[in-house]
């Protein structure tokens, strides 16, 4: 029968042909192309029953859709079949060029298999190429670019005329299923792509979303924030700030933006800012506001590398620590300074001290003891004078009464109490009470050697310190040493000036702790008027102060004392009554070798050695 009007059917095969696959092309979305295949083929190439089965991702192929029977599609689309079966199937039969043709003949054995499919029985063909309701046709659909890639298989049925499809037919099948592989890849890029396209349509919602809160987050914050750019000449340039980093220094947006954080922060906290900008992290230092004030601030700094690995930028929170940092200093100075006096207290005062001082007698060349070497150097016991007192003259560095201001004369080392006159308005001392004569030191049984252990070896010295050799290791301390005995070799040293007020007791005792403490306070800012800037006035407890003054002769050190205690004498007022102290000096050197108690200790002796002569003055006076 075709071959009998092999044109005509040509010719209107081609044309049906030509207008399905017009129609794949129209569909919108992959579900639609599907459909479209399959009616096509029903429509378009003389077959009742067609069937598209898709590859899924996992390889097996699913019924994605069936046309030409209702019941039959309500069945099996949706249904899988394993890709091991279809592999199966469409290696058995008769090869068509592209085709499978499975004859029921075969195909019988394929009725338990979980490919899923329709058929009906029927009756044994009467002529040879007639159709049998199981015999089967598939038509693969390969991916297009010459590759071998499997997308799909179509399935067809019943071909119009009850015969099987001759030359042409198999020919149209097999174009038609190109045609159509290509259809079913369009549309899968077009769903893939319109998939990209929301999806980057979401992350560009987010991405808005996300800068929008950012921007307010910055923008509103209630601490300050930064942005800064990192690396290349403006490395640490301002680029963005928000309103409270504008309050918080004072300065406008446009007027930060022409500096950057090095330009802002204080010189000594430089390297601090640098160290952060470069590791990230945080750090607390002070930035300049406006009015050339600073404000202690903590910086947190985030690095943000760009997303093309650009350009990195640093997101900087500034945060007001100043309150903070004032109440950190204030329990600080509370804790290093008298609450009362406002001085250094006893903890500061030694630490200090020691911060001069090492383990290194580098001012000591004989083998004794260091408190023995600096009173030996400045006038110390040698034996002394009877009741083991200091000799005229051997005390080094105060001054004899008779050579200073406000001393009598009358004797080279004897003081004499300062007159008070009846009427005039001031309280008198209380007579002193006598001392005990003073203990000489013991003579040590053996020269002192400070590097040996109490075993009688020589001990090993950290700093590297070689006292056989005398040689010295490279470090960054600059030892202390005590002036030489001449006072006019012109050597300085640190004195330690150790003061215990005369007659503070009385006052305290007649007139009350108030009156006692407004005295100390008083004699504190006195003492501190009457030294130098770098010196240290500090309150070691009761009414006893230590000065430490660095840079001083025997001769300077004397003077200070003279000058000091005249600064003290004048008369206190004190809820309009007058009342006024002494002061008793002692002067003592710290040098390295000795430790802090060994240095109080020698300008507290001192200071005992100057009130007993007063005592003993006192006496005679009277």
């Amino acid at each position: 029968m075709e071959t009998e009007s092999e044109p005509y059917v040509r010719l209107a095969t081609l044309r049906q042909l030509h207008d399905v696959v017009g129609e794949l092309n129209t569909a919108r979305s992959l579900a639609d192309t599907l459909q479209t295949v399959a009616d096509g083929i029903v429509k378009g190439l003389g077959y009742e029953l067609a069937c598209v089965n898709l590859v899924q991702p996992d390889g097996d192929l699913v019924v994605a859709a069936f046309s030409g029977n209702a019941a039959a599609e309500a069945l099996i689309t949706g249904r899988v079949g394993a890709r091991a079966s279809w592999e199966r199937r469409l290696s058995m039969g008769e090869t068509w060029g592209e085709l499978r043709y499975i004859p029921h003949t075969e195909g019988w054995i394929l009725l338990e298999d979980d490919v899923p499919q329709w058929y009906t029985e029927g009756p044994d063909p009467r002529f040879e190429d007639e159709w049998h309701p199981q015999d089967r046709l598939y038509a693969p659909m390969y991916a297009p670019g010459g590759g071998r890639e499997l997308l799909g298989v179509i399935s067809v049925d019943r071909p119009r005329g009850g015969r099987r499809p001759g030359p042409w037919g198999r020919e149209a099948l097999q174009m038609y299923a190109s045609q159509a592989a290509i259809a079913i890849s369009n549309a899968r890029l077009r769903a893939n792509m319109q998939r990209a396209l929301v999806r980057l349509e979401r992350e560009q919602q987010a991405l808005r979303a996300s800068e929008e809160s950012f921007r307010q987050a910055f923008e509103y914050a209630p601490s300050g924030m930064a942005i800064a750019e990192m690396g290349g000449d403006q490395h640490g340039r301002l680029l963005r700030t928000n309103d409270a980093l504008c309050r918080l220094l004072g300065r406008s947006a446009s007027a930060i933006r022409r500096y950057s954080f090095s330009d802002l922060v204080h010189p000594e906290d430089i390297g601090t800012l640098l160290r952060t900008s470069a590791e990230g992290g945080r750090a607390e230092l002070r930035l300049a506001r406006r009015d050339s004030s600073y404000v202690w601030v903590s910086l947190r700094n985030s690095v943000v590398a760009d997303t093309t690995d650009g350009p990195r930028f640093l997101l900087t929170h500034v945060e007001d620590i100043e309150e903070r940092k004032r109440n950190e200093l204030q329990l600080a100075h509370r804790a290093s300074h008298d609450s009362l006096t406002g001085l250094p207290n006893s903890a500061e005062l030694r630490a200090r001290l020691s911060a001069r001082l090492c383990e290194r007698p580098g001012a000591i060349s004989v083998r004794e003891s260091a408190v023995q070497a600096v009173d030996k150097a400045f006038g110390g016991y040698e034996g002394g004078g009877p009741n083991g007192a200091y000799d005229e003259g051997g005390y080094g560095g105060v001054v004899p009464y008779g050579q200073g201001p406000g001393y009598n004369g009358t004797s080279g080392a004897a003081y004499a109490p300062v007159p008070t006159s009846p009427g005039s308005g001031y309280e008198p001392y209380e007579p002193y009470e006598p001392y005990e004569p003073y203990e000489p030191y013991e003579p040590y049984e053996r020269p002192y050697d400070p590097y040996a252990d109490p075993t009688g070896e020589r001990a090993f010295q950290g700093d590297g310190f070689d006292p056989s050799s005398g040689v010295a290791p490279l470090d960054h301390h600059v030892h202390t040493v005590a002036p030489g005995a001449d006072p006019d070799d012109g050597s300085k040293g640190l004195a330690v000036l150790f003061c215990d007020l005369d007659g503070f007791k009385s006052i305290n005792d007649r007139f009350g702790h108030n009156t006692g403490d407004a005295v100390l306070i008083e004699v504190a800012r006195r003492l501190n008027t009457g030294v130098r800037d770098g010196d240290t006035v500090a309150r070691l407890g009761g009414d006893e102060f230590v000065v430490l003054a660095d840079g001083l002769g025997a001769t300077d050190a004397a003077d200070l004392a003279v000058r000091l205690r005249n600064a003290i004498i004048p008369p206190i007022r004190v809820d309009g009554r007058a009342v006024r102290v002494g002061a008793s000096f002692g002067i003592g050197w710290a040098s390295c070798g000795m430790t802090v108690e060994e240095v109080l200790k020698s300008a507290d002796q001192r200071m005992y050695i100057e009130k007993r002569s007063r005592k003993t003055v006192h006496r005679r006076a009277g």
